[in-house]
């Protein structure tokens, strides 16, 4: 079967059915183009329902996108309250899935995107490439393969399904492979009664230094006040010492629930519920003579073992369908190389990013864009916020609206720090869940939370 060979006959293809992937296709749809959202769940927000039990600590506000919204209005979609904070499981049910319903058709489950290229070219081949469509192979949940073709491919996937791991050298620590049984990579969920007695009255360590892992260590401290958490101890290891920016930016911080998880986190501590290890960087996991785990450093120092760990050192793409297209990625974060600079947290972590849109997010391969989280690579506090104005600023370039394109306007809230993010939790004055989302707050699919903490 012939490729249409016209880009009016093409659609421009969105790999996820998250919150950038939807509003993208919003956006293209107001713009009279056409998406195709490929989602390889079997719901819209599939990566965000594995944490759906974390409480964002961005509000309504900032979670939805005003394409997004437009396409909802004639639907009797109803907008939640723009000051309170949802789950990620109200994130999803509340706006993403009726976002993808009022999208209809334009929306494909259970598809899994596997390769991206120029049809008939690989990446070596100069000639005729850009007059080329984009071939789009994907898996289906039956079992099947397809093709697809594209005018434009917009990546919006984000870095949930590839958590890094909790070797320091960016690599698994030796053993942690063999210790699958007993680590984890996501935020639990506490309420769960499975989860949750597979925590209580243990030694659980927790390796990360950002929201997630005050997320982490703020629920385990409250399921040790818990008459079913007597004996439920925290070992907080991180890779650098302790200072005055640890915990985030508290009061100081422009979003009050992520300043204050790093204050919940703080009070772990203080409390003795959790114990900090400073300057610890794994190489090792080892198992006792009772199948408990000992967590190994680079220079030989041994903790003692711990019943669980909860790795919460963050995310990276997964960039292995995209090989046979020409990106341009920066060479420490995988962030489009001329975004990188403006993210990269050897330089600042102030949680603020100066605008951009579809020209920082190009490629030598013209008409695809990596979006979202995604964009990201391995730099943290990403924001929805972000994610909206990128794609508003990308469907305006594939429309041929440049100067709309180039308008690119975002103020984001900053953390009050400028060496790391930081959230809370509830206490017994905090009106905030001590589960609120910490990894990327607003975050798209970056948050911690995760059904993989399961018994």
């Amino acid at each position: 079967m012939n490729a249409p060979r016209t880009a009016a006959e093409l659609p421009v293809v969105v790999v996820g059915a998250g919150p950038v992937g939807l509003a993208a296709a919003a956006h293209l749809v107001e713009r009279g183009l056409r998406p195709l959202v490929l989602e390889r769940g079997a719901a819209a927000g599939a990566a965000v329902r594995e944490w759906g039990h974390v409480r964002l600590f961005s509000t309504w506000a900032e979670l939805t996108d005003e394409a997004a919204e437009k396409l909802l209005a004639p639907t009797g979609w109803s907008r939640p309250d723009p000051a309170a904070y949802p789950t990620g499981g109200d994130w999803a049910e509340r706006y993403l899935q009726p976002l993808a319903d009022a999208l209809g058709d334009r929306v494909r489950y259970g598809t899994a995107v596997t390769g991206v290229s120029r049809a008939g070219r690989d990446r070596l081949v100069d000639a005729d490439r850009e007059g080329r469509p984009f071939v789009v192979h994907v898996a289906t949940a039956d079992g099947g393969e397809a093709r697809l073709h594209a005018h434009a491919v917009i990546d919006a996937s984000g870095t949930w399904t590839t958590p890094s791991p909790a070797g320091a050298s960016g690599l698994p620590a030796l053993g942690e492979r063999a210790a699958a049984d007993r680590v984890c990579y996501r935020v639990p969920d506490l309420d769960d009664p499975a989860v949750r007695a597979r925590y209580a009255g243990r030694r659980t360590a927790v390796i990360g230094s950002g929201a997630s892992a005050f997320t982490a260590l703020a629920g385990l401290a409250e399921l040790a006040k818990a008459d079913d958490g007597a004996g439920t101890q925290a070992v907080w290891i991180l890779r650098r010492g302790l200072s005055g920016a640890t915990y985030g930016g508290g009061e100081a911080d422009r979003l009050p629930a992520r300043g204050a998880l790093g204050l919940a986190a703080k009070a772990a501590v203080d409390q003795g519920h959790a114990e900090a290890v400073t300057g610890f960087r794994a190489e090792g996991v080892e198992r006792d003579g009772d199948g408990r785990l000992i967590l190994v450093s680079e220079d030989g120092q041994r903790l003692d073992p711990v019943d669980e760990v909860i790795v919460l050192t963050g995310f990276r793409p997964d960039l292995s369908f995209l090989s046979e297209l020409r990106l341009d990625l920066d060479i420490r974060l995988q962030a489009p190389v001329e975004l990188a600079p403006l993210i990269d947290p050897n330089q600042h972590s102030c949680g603020t990013v100066r605008p951009h849109g579809h020209r920082e997010l190009s490629h030598p391969e013209q008409g695809v864009y990596l979006v979202g989280m995604k964009s990201y690579g391995r730099a943290p506090t990403f924001l929805a916020l972000t994610g909206y104005e990128q794609v508003r600023s990308v469907a305006a370039a594939l429309a041929g609206d440049l100067e709309a394109a180039d308008r690119v306007q975002l103020t984001l809230p900053e953390t009050g720090v400028c060496s790391g993010g930081g959230l809370p939790a509830r206490t017994e004055s905090s009106a905030f869940s001590a589960r609120s989302l910490v990894t990327v707050g607003g975050a798209v699919t970056e948050a911690g939370g995760g059904g993989c903490c399961g018994s």
